[in-house]
């Protein structure tokens, strides 16, 4: 036997080896259609929240980030908390709304964009772990490492045998995370095609929104099935019982926050030490000092002026 048919021998074996691999890893379903597929976000619907009972509610559940908040920093506890999901989903919300009353110095938001050419170059998970957190930090991931899995796959960006190598390996290194003493929370955000449009045609009309819309996006909606296929292929490989995936349905939005922001409260044990009100010391007025005049300072204009 020649040395290139042995070569295209070994190709081929690896190969298959590889295809074997890959099928081990994930269901492959015959001729798919957006009929064949559990749609997203489609359960028992419940009225819309109002707003009145979402912030009295919001209120009562951001006191309690803030308890959790102390004690993950008296605790040196380090906590990594993942966000999935479909495009206009309410990832975005559901972090602001987690964020919004704690400290930035110990809860931080990491929203990568698309690797540089070196981190091309680089082991895959290289990049996330460089935003772990340090003890008594916790940071929430808008978008992961997940990424391969979905819009990299789907949209070809890697290829199959990186896709396979991730599905693979990606467990492995949770739980590593895991065993270095990270709490790692995952949650993947449904939500139903048509609430999907609704909220795509609210961009577009919106300018403040509109940044917020990609080819990717467009593109997305084009591939639905391609997606749905590629999240059920993931959740096989890396829903595992150390690191399971947990999914909220996302077409209220309202509700959705509130159903995040309590899960994530009961997966964490934490005791109250939140420090009790004070009382404020007396101003300092008994030092000498006369203040240079007012007009000296660069006052913004006051366009506020005119309003009630």
């Amino acid at each position: 036997m020649s040395k290139k048919d042995k070569n295209g021998k070994r190709k081929h074996s690896q190969e298959r080896k590889l295809k074997d691999e890959s099928t081990s890893l994930i269901n492959h379903s015959s001729e798919l259609n957006i009929h064949d597929i559990e749609q997203e976000g489609n359960l028992p619907q419940l009225s819309k929240l109002s707003k009145k009972t979402y912030e009295k509610e919001l209120k009562h559940l951001q006191i309690e980030l803030v308890r959790l908040q102390e004690w993950i920093k008296l605790e040196g506890l380090k906590v990594v908390i993942l966000f999935e999901g479909r495009d206009a989903a309410g990832k975005g919300g559901a972090i602001k709304s987690i964020t919004q009353s704690l400290n930035p110095r110990i809860c931080r938001v990491v929203a990568l964009g698309k690797p540089s050419d070196q981190e091309r170059t680089q082991w895959y998970f290289q990049r996330y772990t460089a935003e772990l957190p340090a003890a008594g930090e916790i940071v929430l991931f808008d978008r992961s490492w997940y990424n391969r899995a979905g819009v990299e796959h789907v949209m070809g960006y890697c290829t199959h045998e990186e896709y396979v190598e991730f599905l693979r390996s990606c467990p492995e290194f949770e739980n590593m995370l895991q065993r270095s003493g990270i709490i790692l929370i995952k949650y993947w955000f449904s939500v139903s095609d048509n609430e999907q449009e609704k909220r795509f045609n609210d961009r577009i009309n919106d300018p403040r929104k509109r940044w917020k819309f990609s080819p990717m996006d467009l593109e997305a909606r084009s591939r639905w099935v391609e997606y749905s296929k590629a999240k059920d292929d993931m959740f096989n490989a890396t829903d595992t019982k150390l690191s399971p995936w947990y999914v909220i349905d996302g077409d209220d939005k309202r509700r959705a926050r509130l159903n995040c922001i309590n899960h994530l409260l009961a997966k964490i044990p934490y005791k109250d030490v939140l420090p009790k009100p004070f009382d404020l010391p007396p101003l300092q007025n008994k030092m000498v000092y006369v203040r240079p005049p007012m007009y000296l300072q660069n006052f913004i204009p006051d366009v506020t002026a005119h309003l009630e």
